[in-house]
């Protein structure tokens, strides 16, 4: 079990004299707003938590964290869903809200400067005015620091890739409090090693990320979104592989089953077709070429016998429908008020995707669990929520077995416990599986970065 750290009166008054007693709290209610994320996983208070304005800070008092053998976890918007930001070990949380500039725009080169604690969507909002956009869109509330952490995807990656894959340079401060800076402004460099690929997706292990320059892309001028539904499961996953396969670039290509869209007709009152559903939406400069793939795809969905096919939906249906998949989580909550559930975030291969989709039904309902599924089919993730009462540790055990078998088939087929939603506590259990030797090589990593093993403890690896 972890040793939870507590600070003492001498902690606290350096720390105040570093942040302001303003930018510094003990009091339960900020204790509490800090001791959890949207997960399931048992929550803990931190000693103290921070909320620190410029990197110079936060590098005071990681040197002194580190000194001291205190631990720190950064915390921004507290959306992920494997505990990622839960200070298992007590300590300082770093609350990187206050943080939140764009610091630069180059329109020209499409970059921008911002610091971690600004909402995605706020960037996006003030980068309208240059035809410009951020394209990583996990759905929920997050900051530009919280997704590079873990290297967040979303809708939109089945063309424009990850976080990671638009991140260009970071700053950090390291456990020592040492500030550097990693990567370039060029489009591709093949100098020295990748660490900014390294620090992407590390979940506040390795340091404190204070800076980042990520690639912008133009607005698109067109879209056109696809709505098409399925008389089985089977039918929808198929053409997932299909369309893939082909080569189409949909700007998004997501798979909901009936489950899902009962759910969330009834949280947002609307009246979606019960059935196995693919939204796809493409963008584009040209709505010629945007109508040659819809035909395309509306063969392929043809031959693979689909009930309705709507396409060209205007932009208030459009955003009416990615609202619905925004929301599946919270239709999922309302709908099971008090529940618990162990959250699937499996990715395969491509023409593996039917068969993990089948298989995590059929291990859900054998255990008599409900635990509908959902995910970016076109990047091969999948999603559930395996349900339990949080009393029933009969009901907890099969969600977890559940869970275990979906995953472990998973890596059987080639694919990841985790697509998008990082380690955090929930998938530390099957990465031996995964990595193999290769763990022992990330833990040496991680000990060398932090030998006194301060950064986000009990996380990744």
């Amino acid at each position: 079990m972890s040793i939870v750290k507590t600070l003492n009166s001498t902690d606290l008054e350096f720390l105040q004299s570093v942040v302001s007693r303003e930018r510094c709290s003990t009091g339960e209610s900020e204790l509490d707003l800090h001791a959890h994320d949207e997960s399931a996983h048992k929550n803990q208070r931190p000693s103290v938590v921070l909320w620190p304005i410029s990197t110079e800070e936060i590098s005071k008092i990681v040197a002194y964290a580190n000194e001291h053998q205190i631990p720190i976890t950064p915390y921004a918007a507290g959306t992920s869903l494997e505990g990622n930001p839960i200070p298992v070990q007590g300590g300082i949380v770093l609350d990187m809200r206050k943080m939140d500039q764009i610091l630069e725009v180059r329109a020209q080169d499409l970059q921008v400067t911002v610091q971690p604690g600004l909402d995605f969507k706020k960037l996006n909002e003030k980068l309208k005015k240059y035809g410009l956009f951020f394209p990583p869109d996990p759905g929920a509330t997050a900051t530009i620091g919280g997704m590079v952490a873990n290297n967040a995807k979303g809708i939109r990656a089945i063309k424009y890739g990850s976080t990671g894959d638009q991140v260009l340079s970071l700053e950090i401060v390291l456990p020592s409090g040492q500030i550097i800076k990693c990567g370039t402004r060029a489009m591709r460099t093949s100098s020295g090693y990748d660490l900014v690929k390294l620090f992407v997706g590390s979940e506040g292990t390795l340091g404190v990320i204070t800076e980042v320059i990520v690639k912008l892309t133009g607005l698109p001028r067109e879209f056109m979104a696809v709505v098409a539904c399925f008389d089985s499961v089977e039918q929808a996953t198929q053409t997932v592989v299909q369309m893939v396969q082909a080569g189409l670039a949909p700007a998004a290509l997501e798979f909901i089953d009936t489950g899902i869209i009962q759910l969330v007709n009834n949280f947002k009152k609307m009246s979606l077709r019960e059935a196995p559903t693919l939204f796809i939406e493409f963008q584009g400069s040209s709505r010629v070429a945007l109508e040659d793939e819809i035909n395309f795809v509306k063969e392929l969905c043809q031959e693979n016998r689909c009930q309705s096919f709507a396409a060209g939906v205007g932009r208030d249906e459009r955003d009416r429908l990615w609202e619905a998949r925004y929301s599946v989580h919270e239709s999922i909550k309302s709908a099971y008020p008090g529940q618990r559930g162990y959250v699937v975030d499996v990715a395969v291969p491509i023409s593996a995707y039917p068969d993990i989709v089948r298989f995590a039904n059929e291990a859900i309902i054998s255990r008599k669990r409900i635990g509908p599924v959902f995910g970016h089919a076109g990047e091969g993730n999948l999603h559930s929520e395996i349900l339990y009462e949080p009393n029933d540790p009969t009901q907890q055990a099969l969600a977890k077995e559940a869970n275990h078998a979906i995953v472990h088939r998973a890596l059987d087929l080639g694919g990841t416990a985790t697509g998008e939603h990082g380690v955090g506590i929930g998938k530390r259990e099957f990465m031996p599986k995964e990595h193999g030797a290769s763990l022992e090589l990330m833990r040496q990593i991680k000990k060398l970065f932090d030998p006194n093993g301060i950064m986000n403890p009990g996380k990744k690896v």
